[in-house]
């Protein structure tokens, strides 16, 4: 049988998050000559809701190999269930397609978990990306870990995390720590200065400043209504503070964290919300704010690489591995203004600039490439699982 000239790696984006993390790396396997890139995008790429991002992703000059729409009306456990079976149907006709030799997971989306799952019935070898970690309020982590188990090759971001892919029963040897890639997509940003985002978000930025991005603690659903409410609160009490609002994610019950931040826009004429700002575009505002504030990963794994103090909230992202710019806090006022109140302190703001980031690894996506390019994946379709010795 004739051995075919390259590999071709399967791509899925299913969201502006994933994508922005993403891009270079999609970037660099389209150039490599003995790689051929295949893409697809589902999940809010495709809803006008969240911006409909797949935009960007033209804007950036790719090819689109297959586009799998899967986003309801409503954000609840029935939708969800639908939305995946509708996924898992788009990737079993786009794989019977397209015939991928290798395809490429990052994270632990619901939609991403299916991508996994149809690769391991179609035969198809997987290489996950951010797996072994750990956020103890959402139901991310079930999916994450499950999507470690379905995959041959672990790109993780921390030694921590390689530690616990091997305890998972994963084989060492095919897992490799590299960082976070996200890190390589900020070293290449041109930022825009304050005058250029207030032109283009039509905003003024007084005094002080914050961006804030807030997503539900999805196994704690009873709470959102209050948490988000409690959180707003504080945010008003807030004077001279310019509040930028990203749009939460797609998760269960995410429509009443939408609803309360709309609501509370149209009173305060500080605030504002914002769809998809993009990733030039959300790295500027980081660059030009006083710190983020909110439960995205983003702000753990990204913001201290830009030397910006960033507040947690709640518990969605405990367990992750995290730099000493990152605070966290409870979703109560006088937690919230604490921290708020720490990092405009001068002795904190003077530590942030000079504390490490741990995702932070030279050459990530370099390495990425190296390993797949190098990688006999006829030879790691099937697992062992790998027994730790107590």
């Amino acid at each position: 049988m004739k051995l075919s000239r390259y590999k071709k790696v399967c791509v899925i984006t299913g969201c502006r998050a994933d994508y922005g993390i993403l891009k270079k790396l999609i970037g660099k396997i389209r150039q490599h000559p003995k790689l051929k890139l295949q893409l697809i995008a589902t999940g809010t790429h495709l809803s006008k809701k969240y911006g409909y991002t797949v935009s960007e992703i033209y804007q950036d000059g790719f090819k689109v190999d297959k586009i799998i729409k899967i986003i309801g009306k409503k954000n609840n456990s029935l939708n969800l269930l639908n939305s995946s079976s509708k996924v898992l149907k788009g990737y079993a006709n786009s794989f019977k397609e397209l015939k991928p030799d290798l395809v490429l997971l990052l994270g632990d989306r619901y939609e991403i978990f299916c991508a996994a799952y149809a690769s391991v019935i179609f035969g198809i070898p997987i290489a996950h990306l951010h797996g072994g970690e750990i956020t103890q309020n959402s139901y991310d982590d079930f999916f994450r870990h499950s999507i470690s188990k379905l995959s041959q090759i672990h790109f993780v971001a921390t030694e921590i995390y390689k530690k616990r892919v091997i305890q998972l029963g994963e084989t060492p040897k095919n897992i490799y720590n590299v960082g976070s890639i996200s890190l390589e997509n900020i070293s290449d940003n041109i930022f825009l200065n304050k005058e250029k985002l207030e032109s283009k978000l039509k905003i003024k930025f007084e005094k002080k400043s914050l961006l804030i991005t807030l997503h539900p603690e999805t196994l704690n659903r009873e709470a959102i209504k209050k948490q988000c409410k409690v959180f707003l609160r504080t945010l008003s009490s807030l004077k001279n503070t310019t509040l930028i609002f990203t749009m939460p994610n797609s998760d269960i019950n995410s429509s009443q964290i939408e609803t309360q931040i709309k609501q509370f826009c149209k009173k305060q004429k500080n605030a504002f919300f914002f769809k998809s700002l993009g990733r030039k575009v959300y790295f500027s505002c980081i660059k030009t704010v006083d710190a983020v504030i909110g439960n995205s990963s983003s702000g753990i794994i990204e913001v201290p690489s830009l030397k910006k103090p960033s507040i947690d909230i709640g518990k969605r992202q405990h367990g992750r591995v995290r730099a000493r710019s990152v605070l966290s806090c409870e979703f109560s006022k006088s937690s919230i203004l604490k921290s708020i109140k720490t990092i405009y302190s001068k002795n904190f703001l003077n530590k942030v600039k000079n504390f490490e980031n741990p995702y932070y690894k030279k050459n990530s996506i370099k390495r990425i490439i190296e390993i797949i390019n190098r990688s006999k994946l006829n030879g790691i379709k099937g697992k062992i699982f790998f027994d730790i010795k107590f």
